[in-house]
């Protein structure tokens, strides 16, 4: 169960990855709010990071049981490993953002995100 809510939120951030890619004026909610649009060249960065994002959120549902494992579990808990320590340093410097939309929005799904990783990681 903890690993669907992981994966829900983790869906969210994606999605807003996803439209701030493509150009959407949600770029406060982002990279510490410095552009209301992103410039093309960060949205290559946007899209590289929703696949990451997706990857997790498959990872984090495979760690879970609810998908077949494409990994050995071992390297599952490594990669969920990996994705805990990411949020958890995600979550500080969401909530040191300068970006007041960023810190609110992002800060509470990245800090929970993080928590569903470390639970599914001591799970395993």
């Amino acid at each position: 169960m903890i690993q669907i809510l992981g994966a829900f939120l983790f869906a969210i951030v994606a999605v807003m990855t996803a439209l701030v890619s493509c150009g959407m004026p949600l770029g406060e909610f982002t990279m510490g709010g410095r552009y209301k649009v992103l410039p093309k060249q960060l949205r290559i960065m946007g899209v590289i990071s929703f696949v990451i994002q997706i990857f997790a959120i498959i990872i984090i549902l495979q760690a879970g049981g609810i998908f077949t494992l494409w990994f050995s579990e071992k390297i599952t808990k490594y990669i969920c490993i990996f994705f805990a320590v990411y949020l958890s340093l995600n979550t500080v410097m969401n909530f040191l953002s300068n970006s007041r939309k960023e810190k609110y929005f992002a800060t509470p799904l990245s800090i929970v995100a993080a928590i569903c990783f470390w639970i599914t990681v001591f799970n395993m």
